[in-house]
This record gives C-alpha cells, sequence and structure tokens, in this order.
C-alpha cells in the first residue's frame, strides 16, 4: 500500500506542476496577446501628425477663410471654408490618418464649387493645426465633424442646405461613422475606407506573414485595446456598424480592388450591412486615392464624373 501511495502521490505532483505549467503558458500567450496591439498600434496613434506638404487655396485658384472650431470633447478643430455663390449644398471633406494633409482636397473643393457646392476642409484631432496627441482611428472623430455641421447650421445663407461628407481612407471610415451618428448629414461619399480597426488589424498581420489563426485570435484584444484607448461608449462606431444608421440618405462608397493599404474585403464587408439603395464604383487595380491626379480631380474625367454625377442625382436642386 505504501508502494502505491508513493505512486499515487508522484502522479499527483506530476499532474499538478503539469497543469501549473500549462497556466504559465497560457498567461504568457494572453500576455503577448494583451500586449501586441499597444506595441504595434503605439507609434501609428500616439502623435500629432505635422504634415511635410500643405496646401494653399491660392494654388488652387481659390479664396479660403480659415476657422477654428469647437468639439464637445473639449478640442479646437482647424478647418478651411470654401464658398460658392447660391451653394447647392455644403461638402465636408476630411483626410486620412497620416497624409495627406486636408488641403490637397483643395482641388476638389474647386471642382465642386465649379458645380455650384461651397465646402469645408478639415484636419481631424492630432493633426495639422488641430489640438490632440491621439489618432482615434474614426472612434472619437465623428465630433469633429459635429463641429463642422454645428459651424454650418449657424450661418444663414448655409442652413438649410443638404450636407455631404466626403472621406478618404480613415477620413472615408471618419465620414460613415459620422453620418451614422449626425442625423442632420444628408449623404456621404466615402473612398477607400477599412471596414472596422480590427479587420485592417488582421489584414496586415498576414501581410506580414502571421499565422491566420494567430491574426484572428489577436482581433478581441484589438477591439480591447481601443475600448480601453477610446471609452467604451465608442464600442459600436466603426463603419460596417455605422453604415446601417445611413437609413434612406443617398451615399457612394468606393474601393479599388487592388488596393494595398485598406483590402478590399473592407469594402465587401462594409456593403454587406449597407442599405440596398447605396451606390458603389469599383475601380480595377490599386488606387488607393481612386483618383489617378488627386490633386486636380478633373484631370482623371472617369472619376471627375462619377462623384459629380452623384450629387447631381442626389443634391443638384
Amino acid at each position: 500500500m505504501k508502494v502505491i501511495n508513493t505512486k499515487d502521490r508522484r502522479r499527483r505532483r506530476s499532474r499538478r506542476i503539469l497543469f501549473g505549467i500549462l497556466v504559465l503558458l497560457v498567461l504568457a500567450l494572453l500576455g503577448v496577446l494583451v500586449a501586441i496591439p499597444p506595441l504595434v498600434m503605439g507609434d501609428m496613434i500616439n502623435l500629432h501628425v505635422q504634415f511635410g506638404t500643405i496646401y494653399k487655396a491660392e494654388d488652387f485658384g481659390l479664396e479660403a477663410r480659415e476657422l477654428t472650431l469647437q468639439t464637445t470633447d473639449g478640442y479646437s478643430i482647424s478647418a478651411f471654408e470654401v464658398e460658392a455663390q447660391d451653394p447647392k449644398g455644403m461638402i465636408i471633406f476630411i483626410s486620412g490618418i497620416h497624409n495627406p494633409s486636408v488641403t490637397a482636397l483643395f482641388g476638389h473643393a474647386r471642382m465642386f464649387r465649379e458645380h455650384g457646392y461651397a465646402s469645408v476642409l478639415y484636419d481631424m484631432r492630432a493633426h495639422g493645426k488641430s489640438e490632440g496627441d491621439v489618432i482615434s482611428l474614426g472612434h472619437l472623430e465623428p465630433l469633429d465633424t459635429k463641429a463642422v455641421v454645428d459651424y454650418i447650421k449657424t450661418r444663414e445663407s448655409y442652413k438649410d442646405l443638404p450636407i455631404v461628407v466626403y472621406g478618404l481612407s480613415m477620413g472615408g471610415a471618419v465620414a460613415i461613422n459620422s453620418i451614422g451618428q449626425t442625423p442632420e448629414i444628408s449623404g456621404l461619399v466615402s473612398i477607400s475606407a477599412y471596414s472596422s480597426w480590427e479587420d485592417v488589424f488582421m489584414e496586415n498581420m498576414l501581410a506580414m506573414g502571421a499565422p491566420a489563426l494567430l491574426a484572428r485570435i489577436q482581433r478581441p484584444f484589438v477591439k480591447l485595446y481601443t475600448l480601453y484607448k477610446f471609452g467604451i461608449k465608442t464600442a459600436n462606431i466603426y463603419p460596417k456598424k455605422q453604415i446601417q444608421n445611413l437609413m434612406d440618405r443617398p451615399a457612394l462608397i468606393m474601393h479599388s480592388t487592388g488596393d494595398s493599404q485598406v483590402h478590399f474585403a473592407n469594402f465587401e464587408r462594409i456593403m454587406e450591412e449597407a442599405p440596398e439603395h447605396v451606390e458603389t464604383w469599383i475601380r480595377q487595380g490599386d488606387h488607393h486615392m481612386m483618383s489617378t491626379d488627386f490633386l486636380y480631380p478633373e484631370n482623371d474625367p472617369e472619376y471627375a464624373q462619377r462623384v459629380l454625377d452623384f450629387f447631381a442625382q442626389n443634391f443638384g436642386s
């Protein structure tokens, strides 16, 4: 009996050791999974973007009024207003995560002014002259858009005009989130938006050669990190969720099939959740900015005609 009891004790001790090792391995794996998002995203979002190139309205034959607007959560937002005579509508232009400056959209502002639309171009928080030291990946930037909408509503000549948000890349994601959060916005144009930040993170991991299982396991930890950074109230503020709030408002969503910065699958995921009336334009190849001449969009007649037709059909009167 003593021999048997000794063997049993050894077995139990071995099981406890193995269980302890397993627990340590699981905790170590969890630690790695928790650590990856801040390590990878830290340098990407914990900064204030100072643009290498800033364009002037005069470079495009425009006059622009420089504005400083206040968000409800206390940020000063830099913006530029381009007026039009007897405008048909107002366009809010929004640029990408790190570049270009929204001033690169002055060419768009000029093209649309020639067709009867005024515009406000704004730099998101933590960009250019706007305040902030953290890029919120589209979760909090709709508050920046709301500050522009509120400004437009204070202008007597604008207050009854339709307002259309028009964004590129992360700005496209912000545009979708903004119309989902702000009923006063009348329409949407989104270029190369991501469906959610977790989706982009996972796809970038796969592109860098990470195992598919690891990339999928990482998703909830990316979500937890964004909730930690931006607050629990932002849990549902991402494009493939907010597009569901579009209702019957007009929208044009554009993406290129070979986009190397935001994979085409993001477009497909957004469209799976979008109302049936949403218009799309798909371009073959790698065209993250969609236009082959983003500074001077009229030099790309196919792109220019597509967006101008959308405005004429929905906001032309």
